[in-house]
């Protein structure tokens, strides 16, 4: 971080391991610099024996890998798919793109994931999928998920943006349902700008997403030398990204777990040093349960009912501190009212929602910085500050 910086605690600061430019220079050299080169199959080859997955194939976003499981899905017309409202605008657009009417589902309290117990109930003869999103990197309740889907033949595609090295009960997240989406946006652990990763798990999907992901042509197959040219075969659209993304990338996979271990060693200081203020009743912090292994993607905390988010956030500011709220829920947007529909009561979403704020969390991040966010926190009052504040259902 520059000097001029010294005294701002940004919320996020991109990591770099001190590789990335070598190996870019690396393919520059190569004279390798469309998708697919050298990079590009090691980053699909590590995390296909990383994670377990029959294949993973990068992508320019993570928008662009949901995009492709509606494309691999078929989704069509009035077809729709179950998720929750607290999510990023990409994981309905995926779907809408395709004619798809997001259903949205209340989220759970503790986890802020989708409510599981809800899934069942919001099942017509037009569902098609469900797509839990794995928020901060804490599972979605997977089993309960899984079993759902297969009892009425539906697809899952999880939501993976945060979950990079993340698990449910030692399963990575991404390699469970039968399709997962991964971000390596520059706001992400593991990082490459822009970029994201398919991660195919239904073997029977496995050849149509490389077709798809390749323009709709068998490209990938004639390279192979499986074909002696390639063609158009269906579909499709071009989600690669370039040589010189996946080099920057593989330069952060190789110390992903220093940098995993990194941040969680940074998210059970925040942990230790709110839970007086958790006690005050100013706060809740975040809950993960016993069966998740999240990977410190953000700490969020929910301020207390009568306490204004903006107030604290204008205090975390003067303090010289980036905080910031997080997605307005799809429901309430207007496109989210234009193109999807809610199913039952979304209270728990509306709540959380407007409680809810994220602190800075980036490999680097001080214990001294730490500390003067936990400072500037302690100092948010509210009309009941002088006792707790019970939390709902928390």
């Amino acid at each position: 971080m520059s000097a001029a910086m010294s005294d701002l605690i940004p919320f996020n600061w991109p990591h770099m391991t001190g590789k990335e430019l070598y190996y870019i220079a690396e393919a520059h050299f190569n004279g390798r610099l469309a998708g697919d080169g050298p990079f590009s199959m090691r980053c699909h080859r590590w995390m296909e024996e990383k994670f377990g997955c029959r294949k993973v194939l990068l992508t320019h976003s993570c928008t662009a890998a949901l995009e492709m499981t509606a494309l691999l899905l078929d989704i069509q017309a009035g077809d729709e798919i179950i998720m929750p409202s607290y999510t990023f605008v990409s994981t309905a657009n995926a779907f809408v793109l395709r004619g798809g009417v997001p259903v949205f589902v209340d989220i759970r309290e503790d986890t802020l994931n989708l409510n599981e117990q809800l899934i069942e109930a919001a099942i017509t003869p037009r569902t098609r999928a469900i797509v839990p999103v794995h928020y901060a990197g804490v599972a979605c309740e997977m089993d309960v998920i899984m079993a759902v889907a297969k009892r009425h033949d539906l697809k899952v595609v999880e939501d993976a943006a945060q979950g990079v090295m993340a698990s449910y009960k030692g399963r990575p997240l991404g390699a469970i349902g039968d399709l997962g989406a991964y971000s390596f946006h520059e706001t992400k652990n593991v990082i490459s700008g822009e970029g994201g990763a398919l991660l195919v798990n239904d073997p029977a999907l496995a050849q149509r997403a490389e077709i798809i992901r390749e323009k709709g042509t068998d490209r990938s197959s004639f390279f192979r030398g499986e074909v002696d040219k390639y063609s158009w075969q269906e579909v499709g659209s071009s989600f690669l990204p370039g040589e010189l993304v996946a080099a920057f990338l593989w330069a952060q996979l190789e110390e992903v777990d220093r940098i995993t271990q990194t941040r969680l060693t940074a998210w059970q200081r925040y942990h230790n040093l709110l839970e007086p203020l958790e006690a005050r009743g100013l706060l809740r912090r975040p809950i993960v349960p016993s069966s998740c292994q999240h990977n410190a993607h953000m700490y969020y905390v929910l301020l207390s009912h009568d306490i204004d988010r903006n107030h604290a956030l204008a205090e975390l500011r003067r303090n010289g501190i980036s905080s910031v709220s997080h997605y307005v829920p799809l429901h309430s947007s207007p496109a989210g009212r234009r193109y999807g529909r809610m199913h039952g009561d979304l209270s728990v979403t509306d709540r959380q929602a407007a409680r809810l704020i994220r602190l800075p969390m980036w490999v680097g991040l001080m214990e001294e910085q730490q500390k003067r966010v936990a400072d500037a926190l302690s100092q948010v009052q509210s009309s009941t500050a002088t006792r707790p504040v019970p939390f709902l259902a928390s």
